[in-house]
């Protein structure tokens, strides 16, 4: 029987690919994924790449499901995790556009690390308590809903992490997200800007939210905007940054 094997490439150094997910693709027969991503695999003899553009999700899912029905050891990558703005809810969905066909397929998910968790890492601990992570891309919803989001986060004082920030075709969305939580935050709390993690062109630094611009981002870039508690110790060298586990007292229904 065939099977789709759905794995999170990490955030960019093979060293942070897991044992798990390395396995299933020595196993594999086709690994289907968006270009960069499968970039990353190695060939050899037995393995067939199927690399396809970025907004072709749905398609590229049913493909991995229609190999898995023939027989094949599907992998379908992501970076990170693939359940995390990734590929796994691509192909849950994709079965369910026929599920009579789709159900009993064998499907598997394999967690991995995320550039949200390996930036909080080169930083220190800044989710280290009650922390949300959106996407800032509108390719798939509605702009108000992100604001929408913003603001909320911004009341409940969740830490936030923002995959997706700014790209070269949407530069004043990310401009527009920094506004909003310069006027709603009303502080000076961090705000790291985390760039290629774990590869060799990896950037990080650290600002306060007053001094944020939205240059300092990028498609390539996690940013993480600490909560009102998150604090900085500063050193020489990096200063280490993180959000404390323990939250003060607030009055009842606050």
């Amino acid at each position: 029987m065939g099977r789709v094997t759905i794995v999170g490439l990490g955030p960019g150094s093979d060293d942070l690919v897991t044992p798990e997910v390395t396995a299933a693709l020595a196993q594999a027969t086709d690994v289907v994924g968006y270009i960069p991503y499968v970039k990353r695999i190695p060939p050899r003899d037995g393995l067939t790449l199927h690399a396809s553009d970025n907004r072709v999700e749905i398609e590229r899912a049913t493909h991995a499901l229609e190999m898995a029905e023939a027989g094949r050891q599907v992998v379908v990558v992501s970076s990170g995790d693939p359940g995390v703005f990734a590929m796994a809810s691509a192909v849950f969905e994709a079965m369910e556009l026929d599920l009579d066909r789709w159900r009993e397929t064998d499907v598997q998910v394999m967690p991995g690390i995320t550039a949200m968790l390996a930036a909080a890492a080169r930083a220190g601990a800044p989710l280290g308590h009650d922390f949300c992570a959106i996407n800032l891309s509108d390719n798939l919803k509605p702009w108000p809903l992100i604001e929408k989001r913003l603001r909320l986060a911004v009341e409940g004082d969740f830490a936030m992490a923002f995959y997706n920030p700014r790209s070269k075709s949407r530069p004043e969305g990310f401009a527009r997200a920094l506004s909003l939580l310069q006027k709603a935050c009303g502080d000076a709390r961090p705000v790291i800007f985390a760039r290629a993690v774990s590869t060799p062109e990896e950037e990080l630094a650290c600002v306060p939210l007053t001094e944020a611009t939205p240059e300092m981002a990028d498609m390539r870039t996690v940013v993480i905007v600490g909560s009102s508690l998150t604090r900085v110790i500063t050193r020489s060298g990096a200063p280490l940054i993180y959000t404390p586990r323990s939250v003060p007292d607030t009055p009842e229904g606050v």
